[in-house]
């Protein structure tokens, strides 16, 4: 490309959830309540488990983590784009561009871990029972998360660097609401080999071993409920990982939309959609899903609500 086609881009605009202004308003009242509902949710999860000592258990102490991380997960994109609807501006600078970036794959990589590793704890729990205690140690807990904590880390942090080192076009226009990396590698003016071999070799780290994770977790439990003889005995098991798997397909089912959907066959308005339901819906979700079919979640939830608050002196 000619060195006048190139400069130093200090802001990106990003993609308008609807081209009509009248809609805006709308759109922000809806978005703003779908928001305040994902942080006031997980935030109680959280504090529920904090707050009741027979909810300090592995599978809490996952969903503990999981709810903190949906949390920031939901607002790495929705403070900003209910800023541009609300100020009619669809900018965003660079170095918030790429904190957003780093942000978006830190939390959205760390989902698909913790998913991982509330498979295991059901697993432990239904084909080892007797060594559960010992299995699923504090100690053992603690590595499962900090080890995910840190990968993923890592891996936002080459991602940023390997980005900053690009050259962008003058008119950045991302294709998306918000910063993502295949979006900003479409407008880069530079070699973009490296960044893309990257992205594919960690895509397969990041996305499939959590994935086979879930899946031989949930073969082995599978097998175990065969040998279960009673009816009661196997939905017992079995009500204990419906929660997870109805939140394992919603996240990977939007996933596959979003990013292995061929382009003959994808649509803007369709990934749009898809994005939106894995980035805002899902993290709003998982706290209902997680409390509403559990007994001790709800029976906390109604304890932590129901204190009394300190009286003023």
């Amino acid at each position: 490309m000619e060195p006048e086609n190139q400069t130093t881009v200090s802001e990106f605009l990003l993609l308008v959830l609807s081209e009509k202004p009248e809609n805006h308003t709308l759109l922000f009242g809806l978005f703003l309540s779908v928001y305040l509902v994902t942080m006031l949710g997980n935030l109680l999860i959280v504090l529920a488990i904090i707050s009741d000592s027979h909810l300090h258990t592995p599978m809490y102490f996952f969903l503990s983590n999981l709810s903190l991380v949906d949390a920031f997960f939901s607002s790495t994109t929705v403070p900003k784009m209910l800023a541009n609807l609300w100020s009619q501006s669809r900018a965003i600078p660079f170095a918030d561009c790429l904190a957003q970036m780093y942000a978006f794959h830190l939390f959205g990589t760390m989902d698909s871990f913790l998913l991982a590793m509330m498979a295991i704890d059901p697993f432990v729990a239904i084909v080892y029972p007797l060594r559960y205690s010992v299995i699923t140690s504090p100690r053992f807990c603690g590595l499962l998360v900090g080890g995910p904590w840190l990968i993923t880390n890592l891996q936002s942090l080459v991602h940023t660097c390997l980005m900053v080192q690009l050259t962008f076009c003058a008119g950045s226009e991302l294709p998306h609401f918000f910063c993502d990396l295949m979006p900003l590698l479409k407008l880069s003016c530079s070699d973009t080999r490296t960044n893309e071999l990257v992205i594919f070799v960690f895509g397969l780290l990041m996305g499939i071993s959590p994935l086979t994770c879930i899946l031989l977790s949930y073969t082995c439990i599978f097998q175990a409920l065969f040998k279960i003889l009673s009816a009661q005995g196997k939905w017992k098991a079995f009500s204990t990982c419906s929660s997870h798997l109805t939140v394992m397909s919603l996240f990977y089912g939007t996933i596959f939309t979003v990013y292995l959907q061929p382009a003959s066959l994808s649509s803007s308005q369709k990934n749009k959609a898809a994005a939106l339901m894995c980035r805002v819906v899902i993290p709003m979700l998982n706290p209902f899903l997680y409390s509403l079919r559990n007994k001790d979640m709800k029976a906390a939830l109604r304890k932590l609500l129901s204190r009394p608050t300190p009286s003023q002196p």
